[in-house]
């Protein structure tokens, strides 16, 4: 390439590069087509339909059903465990991530084994485990019960649950974004005197500011609509220990069909608005990133 223009062999070059990933157009339009038929049938057309049986008997009786007493108290306990459970793994998520991409120590693999774990586990069998250890014939249920603690059945189980389920989302999504940034810019603001805390502040966080939302948002979104691990945890006790999803369950085993799609229909604008908020998030960091590469992208030589 001479004075930035692309010779007779660069071009020849790119040709031969390009005709590697190249497929016919009807090859194209199959693997799109079988896409949007799958995305059709598996995802959209259950997603109308919550929506269509939640307004079965109108706007009024699915408006009915969620200000009920214990439908209400299930969407106020789901918004609490999210609150709670959220915030920890965003804490853990970044200790964890930049314990990881900035320090060398042992047991670090063991580490990002673990944090790995629930993605493995099933949540019921995770809910099991938190069974077994705080239930009432647990491994600490005795000195529970003397201290008149109650975990098992109550708000802490769920909430202890539900950070056990989502405890990987805000890391995972932080450890690949503070690897690619690397640590020049944290060594550069050591050098000038910053201390840990302002170097973490002004400049970790706003380079992984992107993970980090991306990451809150579906720790947020998988919180709320958690059921296995919560369903063996909560016990079951309506206007109490109900959260969304168990809500659902119930209602729609006591033969009240367009209730239950009505409190499941409030999950599903939830997860709409987590996707629609996802895809902003991702446009606004791909705009970011071609700002930045245009202020970075040396001047071709005239």
């Amino acid at each position: 390439m001479a004075g930035g223009v692309p010779t007779r062999i660069d071009r020849q070059a790119l040709r031969k590069s390009q005709r590697g990933t190249e497929e016919s157009t009807f090859f194209k339009w199959l693997l799109i087509t079988i896409s949007l038929l799958f995305c059709a049938v598996f995802l959209l057309l259950p997603l109308i339909n919550v929506f269509a049986q939640a307004l079965l008997k109108g706007w009024q009786y699915c408006w009915d059903s969620l200000v009920h007493p214990d439908s209400w108290a299930a969407i106020k306990l789901t918004l609490l465990v999210a609150g709670i459970s959220v915030p920890l793994n965003v804490v853990f998520g970044l200790v964890a991530s930049w314990a990881i991409t900035k320090f060398e120590f042992r047991g670090k693999s063991l580490l990002v084994t673990l944090i790995d774990l629930p993605f493995s586990v099933s949540p019921v069998v995770a809910g099991l485990l938190f069974v077994i250890l705080f239930g009432l014939q647990g491994f600490f249920g005795e000195w529970l019960v003397e201290h008149d603690l109650k975990i098992i059945f109550a708000v802490p189980g769920i909430v202890l649950a539900t950070v056990f389920i989502t405890f990987p989302f805000v890391a995972r999504e932080l450890i690949p974004v503070m690897q690619a940034t690397g640590t020049e810019q944290e060594q550069a603001a050591l050098t000038l005197g910053a201390n840990g805390w302002q170097t973490f502040w002004y400049v970790t966080l706003p380079s992984v500011k992107w993970g980090l939302i991306y990451g809150v948002i579906l720790c947020n979104a998988r919180a709320m609509g958690e059921f296995g691990a919560v369903s063996v945890v909560s016990g079951h006790i309506t206007g109490q220990t109900d959260t969304m999803p168990l809500r659902v369950e119930k209602l729609y085993n006591e033969y009240n069909g367009p209730a239950a799609f009505a409190v499941a229909s409030l999950l599903a604008l939830l997860a709409v608005l987590t996707l629609v908020l996802k895809t902003i998030l991702e446009w606004k960091a791909q705009r970011e990133d071609k700002r930045a590469q245009r202020v970075n992208e040396p001047k071709s030589a005239a």
